[in-house]
């Protein structure tokens, strides 16, 4: 028989994999700034020699 009424627990999924994807977001824009600032300062580096 099929189940009649609300599903249970997919709001709190759908919510859950929303923070996740946040959070992984944030890990990842945050390793590519980190990124930038380096490779620009072996640029000046390189630039000083």
């Amino acid at each position: 028989m099929a189940k009649k009424g609300r599903e249970k627990n997919t709001a709190n999924k759908a919510k859950h994999s929303k923070l996740i994807a946040q959070k992984k977001n944030k890990v990842k824009s945050k390793a590519e700034e980190r990124k930038a600032r380096l490779k620009a300062i072996v640029e000046l580096a390189k630039a000083k020699q």
